[in-house]
């Protein structure tokens, strides 16, 4: 009997600039792009989560009226074996040029309707982005 993995709750952004292309960011030491955000503290409300995530690897104030829930999401995590992640996903407008901090290392624009070349997290390519697609 195989084991079920172990399940990581994270609250992940959309973040949409005024040319309709989305930001994606790259940890360090990985080639894998996905939505900036990250994991959700015990007790902690998923659209908190993610303006503190959000805070500290791209140094953006989000504010959390602008955000549009699209869904939860889940996917085999990108980083860690034998891990499912099962995202909250909000998709917000900014007008902020965000840079990256704490354990990212790259942050890329990108036409969310164009991303054949790029490597891109199973959970932002198969769910994430075509959802945020038909929301827009």
């Amino acid at each position: 009997m195989t084991a079920k993995p172990r399940q990581i709750f994270i609250a992940a952004a959309v973040l949409a600039g005024p040319d309709g292309r989305v930001l994606l960011v790259r940890k360090r030491g990985t080639n894998v792009f996905m939505q900036p955000g990250g994991k959700i503290e015990p007790g902690e409300a998923s659209l908190a989560a993610l303006q503190r995530e959000v805070q500290e690897e791209l140094g953006v104030a989000i504010d959390p009226a602008t955000a549009h829930y699209l869904g939860r999401f889940s996917a085999p995590a990108a980083h860690e074996t034998d891990a499912t992640v099962v995202a909250e996903v909000f998709w917000l407008a900014i007008q902020s040029n965000p840079v990256p901090q704490a354990e990212i290392e790259e942050a890329r624009w990108v036409d969310p309707a164009e991303l054949d070349e790029l490597e891109l997290a199973v959970l932002s390519r198969h769910h994430i982005l075509p959802a945020y697609l038909k929301a827009r």
